[in-house]
């Protein structure tokens, strides 16, 4: 058994383990013999020799080593030369004929650097995307290169056939891996959790960007990073895709790899794996007896095969009849929930308390994402889980949960909420939640991942945060959100919104900062009170003097207030946010009052006020 730290160690090796390298072939690796590719190599029936890059291959060892070796495998390292081309000619000289150079390489240009992520050797935001003009690292040797600037330095270096495969997240994480002649018909914002060398700085989801990429031509363009494989044109590899899924431990580490010739390969990452694949081929056979369409499957010689079908994903086709076409994409959603009550035996009916019809056996991948849709049929592959006595609306709400992932506009044609309550998902929502997620932790191994996940994913209150910040100058974000409070005791506090945010702003400070007036936009509120303080229009504001009066933003949109509040010429305006900590004003409490009388009447306005002063603008 493998530890999750050796796990985590060997994740780079995801490069590579799809490749077929000849046995017994010699192979130059340009790095330390310690690196973990130089490891995962020597472990696999090859001759493995090891050189760092800044030892020069002199003439005497060129000599010796002409058309020497089969391989020459180098991660990242023409990046760390001033000269590349120099060094792809010397290493040009001591392969063999039909010899085979495998690079490495990220992209300046890849999607991450555009969402924020910092610059792997400037340690800047947009260095590699402006071609690093404006740094030294133009002046020296460490710096990225995009996808034209490797084409033409290889081809000017004598390497005429050059195939890129684009990887996605990147090198260190290669989950995902497409041959610049195929184009994927998955839905990746369910597939690739990006990872990022700085994740602090990052402002704009990568996952759903990669259907816009995909649409626009741009996917392999902007892909993260790459391998390249320099290969005489008959001897390549015929591998077109590689879906890797390393970090879910010994057991259910795979590795999905779609070839030339039409056929779909799962291979283990490890011994252990094997039972999972034979519970893939034992479940697909149950499937198919209770009359679910599955691709047909076989398992030989350790690995599991089955044919590339060219069709949309169900989740794919689901989301474009929604876009399109609410009423297909009812019936189109009706017809899968009668497949999930199909897939097995029911062993108790649906009582109607939300529990829903239990089967004998479900199978917790049914879902859209793990299915075809061809020939108006759903076509499922890859049901390697199932539970035995199963709630069906568990299937269902996994199902309607994952369509919905990453696809925003989803929600404004169709709310989820109103699909879960089509199918009875609403009652038992949190235990469907519970189940999903303790699925997800297990199978991810997240809780081991946990430290990794810290460190190179992006949080999503710190996405917003920066995406929010873009938004605003410097000035302008620490007056608007961080310092909202400033002069909120010394003016006309007013209050603009009369909801439910302004409300809890009355609860949380109830003596720190009176309020003046309330105002709302909504005329059928103006003349009617909220928490005893009477709610106007927003005119009042132009009867009251600059200086004399501070209003605070109590609305979650509060873009359109804030073009309003311009528009009037007011600029003595900031943004509450209840989950923000701000700094209260702190009233002494007199000395002629009980002990019961303090607690209850200062301990938001005293109490709460001190607290918040070790939290004054926190920001994540």
């Amino acid at each position: 058994m493998i530890s999750s730290e050796q796990i985590q160690h060997t994740l780079p090796t995801g490069l590579l383990r799809w490749y077929s390298f000849k046995r017994a072939s010699r192979i130059l690796y340009i790095g330390n013999v310690y690196d973990v590719i130089a490891e995962w190599l020597r472990g696999q029936e090859l001759e493995v020799s090891c050189m760092q890059l800044g030892i020069t291959m002199d003439d005497n060892w060129q000599d010796n080593h002409r058309a020497y070796f089969d391989y020459l495998v180098s991660i990242a390292d023409l990046e760390k030369v001033a000269d590349p081309q120099a060094v792809l000619r010397a290493w040009r000289g001591i392969l063999k004929e039909n010899g085979v150079l495998l690079l490495g390489m990220n992209n300046r240009l890849g999607i991450r650097y555009f969402c924020g992520d910092r610059d792997p050797y400037t340690c800047r935001n947009f260095d590699g995307i402006e071609n690093y003009r404006l740094s030294s690292a133009n002046r020296c040797q460490n710096r990225m290169y995009s996808k034209a600037e490797l084409k033409n330095m290889l081809q000017m270096s004598g390497w005429e056939h050059g195939r890129f495969f684009s990887l996605f997240s990147d090198l260190a994480n290669p989950c995902y891996i497409d041959a610049e002649d195929f184009i994927t018909k998955e839905d990746l914002s369910c597939r690739v959790f990006p990872m990022y060398n700085y994740p602090k700085t990052v402002f704009l989801e990568e996952a759903p960007l990669y259907k816009v990429l995909l649409e626009n031509n741009l996917f392999h363009t902007m892909a993260n990073a790459y391998l390249i494989e320099c290969a005489p044109q008959d001897l390549g590899t015929d591998v077109l895709h590689v879906t890797g899924s390393l970090d879910r431990g010994t057991e259910d580490a795979m590795l999905t790899i779609i070839r030339r010739s039409g056929v779909v390969e799962k291979h283990p990452a490890y011994p252990e794996g094997q039972k999972r694949l034979k519970d893939l081929l034992q479940n697909s056979r149950a499937l198919r007896n209770h009359g679910i369409a599955v691709i047909p499957a076989e398992l030989k010689n350790g690995i599991y095969t089955m044919p590339y079908i060219d069709a949309e994903t169900g989740q794919a086709h689901l989301k474009r009849l929604l876009l399109n076409n609410r009423y297909a994409f009812f019936g189109a959603m009706d017809r899968f929930h009668h497949l999930i009550l199909q897939s097995s035996e029911i062993i108790a009916q649906d009582c109607g308390d939300g529990e829903g019809a239990k089967l004998h056996y479900g199978y917790l991948d049914m879902i859209p994402l793990n299915s075809l849709y061809d020939k108006d049929t759903f076509v499922f592959y890859d049901q390697e889980f199932r539970l035995e006595n199963c709630p069906a609306n568990f299937i269902m709400y996994r199902g309607c949960v994952a369509l919905y992932a990453g696809g925003a506009e989803l929600h404004k044609i169709l709310p989820i909420d109103d699909l879960l309550l089509r199918y009875g998902l609403l009652e038992r929502r949190e235990t469907w939640e519970q189940m999903t997620r303790e699925f997800l932790v297990k199978l991810r191994k997240e809780k081991e991942w946990e430290p990794y996940h810290a460190q190179h994913r992006a949080k999503a209150n710190i996405l917003s945060e920066n995406r929010r910040r873009i938004n605003f100058s410097a000035e302008d974000y620490q007056r608007i959100f961080v310092e909202a409070l400033e002069n909120a005791d010394t003016r006309k506090l007013i209050l603009f919104g009369a909801g439910q945010i302004a409300k809890r702003f009355l609860v949380d400070y109830p003596t720190s900062y009176p309020v003046y007036a309330i105002v709302d936009n909504d005329e059928s509120r103006w003349g009617t009170k909220l928490e005893g303080i009477f709610i106007s229009s927003p005119r009042i504001v132009k009867e009251m003097k600059p200086g004399e009066y501070k209003i605070l933003i109590c609305i979650k949109e509060y873009l359109p207030v804030i073009q309003q509040l311009e528009a009037m010429g007011v600029k003595e305006y900031s943004v509450f946010e209840p989950n923000r900590m701000y700094r209260r004003r702190c009233r002494p409490i007199p000395h002629n009052i009980s002990q019961e009388k303090k607690r209850k009447k200062y301990h938001v306005g005293y109490i709460a006020g001190v607290f918040d002063l070790f939290h004054i603008g926190h920001l994540n």
